[in-house]
């Protein structure tokens, strides 16, 4: 794989992402697939109530056609396409109950958490096991291997499970999870190139790239669709399953800070609110408390953002 690969990829994943949201928003509309607001957020968002959801089905599409059009064929990018599909599947299944059918609660929790714990477990016996890759895992800063032995499948099931959530709840701004997760996705592809990681992985990832890119055009501030459940659990799914079978695992919550900040802020104000009954944070995700501390969301978005390409450089930068 070269640098042209990539940058083909992301073309024609950005092309495709751009044609099919641009496809599927009026098919949302008909479907008055809108998006519910939280009562207890920031008032500014009252005004996005029935914006279409669910538009990470286009991504998902484009992604596929991209990896497609690469011609290159693997196991372990299979795995990671079926990882992908299947997380996303959880996120659709989850907003058509809530934004088709009206239910509000969705899937519930024990169902949601538990279908991503099958789907996580599964993947991590599979590289455990049939990869050929075995059960090591590099190690940043040292720049060695460690063979986790029996430890390998929780660890792995964990990061799997932890990505997935943690990009879900960055998904909470225009244009906040589509833009990092282009530019976490691209830092990946670039990465898999430089340093002669996994193909397969950095095809997928230049596709992720230019398909959040592609939806990023409609869905800036202010957004014309959002990706719902369906594009935020399938990024989450796929980035963490393609940094995997590249042994990047523990490069995701580096160049992934974003993503850990946000779930690290709302199990922070959780905990502090069982315990003493204090929030720390005005509200949860992390990015909601400087929306109420003043910021625009347009700032709040470009804050991230700009955490996000650093981040990514300072993973380069370990690489």
């Amino acid at each position: 794989m070269s640098y042209f690969t990539i940058g083909f990829i992301v073309v024609v994943a950005f092309l495709a992402s751009v044609l099919l949201t641009s496809v599927e928003i009026p098919i949302l509309r008909k479907k008055q697939a809108g998006q519910n607001i939280r009562e207890e957020g920031p008032k500014s968002h009252y005004a996005k109530a029935g914006t279409p959801s669910m538009g990470g089905i286009a991504m998902i599409g484009a992604v596929i056609a991209a990896c497609a059009i690469g011609r290159y064929y693997s196991v372990n990018l299979a795995a990671v396409i079926l990882v992908f599909l299947l997380f996303g599947a959880i996120g659709f299944f989850d907003d058509y109950l809530k934004v088709v059918k009206k239910n509000n609660l969705g899937l519930r929790a024990y169902q949601k958490f538990g279908l991503q714990i099958i789907i996580s477990v599964a993947f991590a016996v599979y590289m455990a096991y049939y990869s050929g890759d075995g059960t090591s895992v590099w190690i940043p800063f040292a720049n060695i291997n460690v063979d986790f032995g029996i430890w390998y499948v929780p660890f792995i099931a964990f990061v799997l499970l932890a990505m997935t959530n943690a990009v879900n709840l960055t998904d909470g701004l225009d244009g906040l999870a589509s833009g990092t997760t282009a530019l976490v996705s691209l830092f990946f592809a670039v990465a898999a190139v430089t340093y002669g990681a996994g193909e397969g992985g950095g095809i997928f990832c230049s596709a992720m790239a230019g398909a959040c890119l592609g939806f990023l055009v409609y869905n800036k501030n202010p957004a014309k669709v959002f990706m719902g459940d369906t594009g935020s659990l399938s990024l989450g799914g796929g980035l963490a399953a393609a940094a995997i079978v590249m042994h990047f695992e523990l490069l995701l919550p580096i160049a992934g800070f974003v993503y850990v900040l946000e779930a690290l802020s709302v199990i922070i104000q959780v905990v502090s609110f069982k315990l003493t009954g204090k929030r720390v944070f005005k509200m949860a995700p992390i990015h909601h408390h400087f929306e109420l501390s003043g910021l625009k969301e347009k700032q709040v978005v470009g804050l991230f953002w700009g955490l996000a390409l650093i981040c990514c450089v300072i993973g380069l930068g370990i690489l």
